[in-house]
C-alpha cells in the first residue's frame, strides 16, 4: 500500500502540472518513472540469461533437474531482491521530489520565461487550454500504472476453503506497469494490454493452524502455542496479458477523429505467467508476556511457476478484478488446493 500511496502522489502532481504547463516538475517526475521501469525490465531479461544457462547445463548433463531447479529458485530471488533495492532507491528519489514540491523549493513564475515552471490564473486562458485539452487524441499505445488488492483464498475442486482459511484475513496485494495499445487504426473498442507486475497472495490458516512440511507434501497443523496470528504469503514476478474491450467513444474535432481510452466502461480478458521469487511463513503470538513476530522463509514445496485466467469490469480507472491460478499451489500435494483472488483494480494513465 506505501508504494501505491506513493505512486499516486506523483501521478496527481504531474496531472496538475500538466493542466498548469509545469514541465519542469513534470519532465523529472517522468524520468524518474522510465528509471523504474527499466529497471525492472533489464533485471528481468538478466534473469531470463541467467535461466537460459542452467537450462545448457542441464541439457549437457552437467547437474541433475533438482539442482536445476534449485539454481533458477536462487536466481529469481536475487533478482528480486535487487529489484527491490534499486526500485526503492528511485521511489526515494520520486519522495524527494514531491516533498520539494510540497515544501515550494520548485519555484512558480507569473510569465512564461525558459527554463521556469508558469501557472496560469487568467480565466480566459484556462478555459481555451481547457478546449485545447479536450480535443488532444492520445497515442495508439499507452501506459499505465496498475494497482489491485482485495480478498484471497482457496480453491479445492470448485470448493472455497473458507473454513481452512479466513475469508476476511486473506487477501492479496499486485501492483505494476502495463502497456495498453489500441489494435485497431480507426476502432477504439479492442486493446492489447500487457506488462509486468508484483503479485503478493497472502492466505491465513484457521484454527490456529500453521503449515509445515513433511518431506514432498505441504499441509496444515495445529501450532502448540496459541498464535495471534498465522500467514502465509508468495510473491510472484508475472506477466500480465489481457484483451480489454474499451467503451470510451471517440471525438470528432474539425472532421477529426480523437481516440481516448479509460473514459467509460471496459472490461478485460486474459492471464498471467511468471515465477515464484519469495514464499514466507509469518507467525505472531505472545509467550511470558514477550510479543513474537517470526518470519520464515523457505520453498516449503510452492511450485516455482505460476499461470491463470484474469479478468476485470469496470468504469474509466476502476475495476472490479477476479484471478485464478490454473496450477496448484503445491507441487506434490495429494489435495490440489489452487489459489483465487477478487478485488478492486485501478489503471492509472
Amino acid at each position: 500500500m506505501k508504494n501505491f500511496t506513493l505512486y499516486l502522489v506523483v501521478l496527481i502532481f504531474l496531472f496538475v502540472s500538466k493542466v498548469l504547463g509545469q514541465e519542469t516538475f513534470e519532465s523529472r517526475a517522468r524520468q524518474i518513472a522510465n528509471k523504474i521501469e527499466k529497471i525492472t525490465k533489464e533485471e528481468k531479461e538478466t534473469l531470463k540469461q541467467e535461466v537460459e544457462a542452467v537450462n545448457v547445463q542441464l541439457s549437457e548433463g552437467k547437474i541433475t533437474q533438482e539442482q536445476a531447479d534449485k539454481r533458477k529458485k536462487e536466481l529469481a530471488e536475487a533478482r528480486a531482491v535487487i529489484i527491490e533495492e534499486k526500485v526503492t532507491m528511485a521511489q526515494n528519489e520520486l519522495n524527494d521530489l514531491v516533498q520539494q514540491k510540497v515544501d515550494g523549493k520548485i519555484k512558480e513564475q507569473d510569465s512564461i520565461k525558459k527554463g521556469k515552471i508558469v501557472i496560469y490564473w487568467d480565466k480566459n486562458d484556462w478555459n481555451n487550454k481547457k478546449r485545447k485539452d479536450s480535443i488532444h487524441g492520445e497515442k495508439r499505445t499507452t501506459s499505465q500504472f496498475v494497482f489491485a488488492a482485495g480478498l484471497n483464498n482457496i480453491m479445492v475442486d470448485g470448493k472455497l476453503q473458507d473454513s481452512n482459511y479466513s475469508f476476511i484475513g486473506s487477501h492479496f496485494y499486485e501492483w505494476g506497469f502495463t502497456y495498453n495499445s489500441r489494435l485497431m487504426k480507426n476502432d477504439n473498442l479492442l486493446h492489447a494490454k500487457y506488462g509486468l507486475s508484483l503479485m503478493y497472495n497472502n492466505i491465513r490458516p484457521t484454527d490456529n493452524r500453521n503449515f509445515v512440511v513433511n518431506g514432498n507434501q505441504t499441509v496444515l497443523q495445529t501450532n502448540a502455542i496459541n498464535l495471534d496470528e498465522s500467514r502465509f504469503r508468495n510473491v510472484y514476478l508475472v506477466a500480465p496479458v489481457h484483451l480489454e474491450f474499451d467503451f470510451s467513444k471517440p471525438k470528432v474535432v474539425n472532421g477529426k477523429t480523437y481516440f481516448k481510452t479509460h473514459q467509460s466502461f471496459r472490461f478485460g480478458i486474459g492471464g498471467y505467467a511468471g515465477i515464484n521469487v519469495k514464499s514466507k511463513q509469518i507467525l505472531k503470538y505472545n509467550q511470558d508476556d514477550l510479543d513474537y513476530k517470526t518470519r520464515i522463509k523457505g520453498d516449503y514445496n510452492v511450485n516455482n511457476f505460476i499461470y491463470g485466467l484474469s479478468s476485470y469490469i469496470g468504469y474509466k480507472e476502476l475495476s472490479l478484478y477476479m484471478k485464478y491460478d490454473l496450477n496448484p499451489l503445491f507441487q506434490n500435494n495429494l489435495v490440489k488446493e489452487n489459489n483465487i483472488s477478487l478485488g478492486l483494480r485501478l489503471d492509472l494513465n
